[in-house]
């Protein structure tokens, strides 16, 4: 092999060993960043994984809501009408939140099932509802009570 067919092969040799590892740090950089949707019957089927971040929602059952008088904790229900699963926040919630809306809570669940939320998002007008959510709601069910009750409320 002459030398400038080796300069040639050792180039090629070191772009091709920093495009891998180029791919291999984007594929582990989006791979802990991901977050997944789980619905309250999936985490209750046991699906979601524990100690690893996952975004949950559903609707926000009604007389679920009980905040702490001391600190900024809240505890409250989230369901898809089939199952419920408990979200404990630490924090100041959306102006939007209330019972009986649609939310997106992203957090881990702990050992007891309980998804401990450090983020809450709300939905942002009264026809909105995250696709998670309405999907998860449309299988359950759930969704023209929803539906029924947001068009009773606005009229």
């Amino acid at each position: 092999m002459n030398p400038q067919r080796k300069k040639r092969l050792y180039i090629v040799l070191a772009i091709v060993a920093g495009v891998g590892v180029a791919v291999a740090l984007a594929l582990s950089a989006l791979q802990q960043n991901i977050n997944l949707f789980y619905t309250p019957t999936q985490i209750a089927s046991g699906d979601a994984p524990q100690n690893t971040r996952i975004r949950a929602g559903g609707l926000v059952e009604e007389g679920s809501v009980k905040r702490s008088g001391d600190s900024l904790d809240t505890d409250f229900v989230v369901t898809d009408g089939s199952h419920s699963v408990t979200i404990r926040y630490s924090g100041i919630l959306p102006d939007l939140f209330r019972e009986g809306q649609g939310i997106v809570a992203m957090g881990k669940l702990d050992g007891s099932g309980v998804m401990v939320a450090d983020e809450v998002l709300a939905k942002h007008d009264e026809n909105y509802m995250p696709p998670e959510v309405m999907q998860a709601l449309e299988k359950s069910g759930m969704k023209q009570k929803h539906d029924a009750a947001t068009q009773g409320g606005a009229q």
